[in-house]
């Protein structure tokens, strides 16, 4: 799957590197429009500072953004509670995406999976590199909240397995130290996470060039590529990218 990312701040979608120094990349519902014409397979759409500014999702947003597209729809940022969760749906969501309040509320990936089904509920981890000393994690990547403002201590191989655990039927996993870089995914990372789990992984944070994405379901052996900074700029094209790596024998809904 080729999955187009919103990364929403402001009521604009903007994109950053290693989740700072944001820069204006459109309009959400208009992009939204363009990915679902472009033949993008879902869209993620992320309230980015809806967390670390202690306030909910922009549900006006999310509704503009669901009325534009006829495509699996993820939303995450600032979901803390079920009523949250019902809220996104009502909204148009297909899924919702909970990293902050996964961490800080582990029953709520439980309670999510048993009243609306393990495939709406996606856990994101945001990950970074541990440096030597720093905390004691076994796999060498930390876990972070709050839009990757905060360390949580927690190894982010042992947080994937115990998110799925607990019901999630799909993580996302951005690399923080690549995000934004166009140097590529985190390859070790997102195969230690793959191979960890039986639920999908959908790859993020790094990708500059089509191949970065077929090296993401290689090497990395993620399920599905989510990608912003090539496609917001117009580096590539979804259909671009579909025959790109179809002509590699990735298996593409073209």
């Amino acid at each position: 799957r080729i999955i187009p990312c919103l990364d929403v701040d402001g009521g604009r979608v903007v994109k950053g590197t290693s989740f700072v120094n944001l820069r204006d990349a459109g309009d959400p519902a208009e992009l939204a429009a363009q990915y679902d014409r472009e033949g993008g397979d879902e869209l993620v759409f992320l309230d980015i500072t809806a967390s670390s500014d202690s306030r909910d999702t922009m549900v006006g947003v999310v509704q503009r953004v669901s009325e534009q597209v006829f495509i699996p729809l993820t939303v995450g940022g600032g979901i803390r509670s079920i009523e949250d969760v019902r809220r996104m749906l009502n909204a148009g969501a297909d899924k919702v995406s909970i990293n902050t309040a996964a961490i800080n509320t582990p029953d709520l990936i439980t309670d999510g999976a048993n009243q609306f089904g393990s495939q709406c509920i996606v856990v994101a981890i945001d990950a970074r590199r541990v440096v030597e000393g720093e905390i004691d994690a076994s796999s060498g990547w930390q876990v972070f909240t709050h839009g990757g403002r905060n360390p949580t201590g927690l190894d982010a191989v042992k947080w994937a397995q115990r998110a799925v655990g607990l019901g999630s039927g799909e993580i996302l996993l951005t690399s923080m130290d690549e995000d934004g870089q166009l140097n590529g995914y985190d390859l070790e990372l997102t195969r230690a996470i793959s191979r960890a789990v039986p639920v999908p992984v959908i790859a993020s944070g790094g990708a500059g060039n089509l191949e970065h994405l077929y090296d993401a379901f290689t090497g990395g052996e993620a399920d599905a590529v989510l990608a912003a900074s090539i496609f917001h700029f117009g580096t590539y094209s979804i259909a671009e990218a579909k025959n790109y790596l179809a002509s590699r024998d990735i298996p593409m809904r073209v």
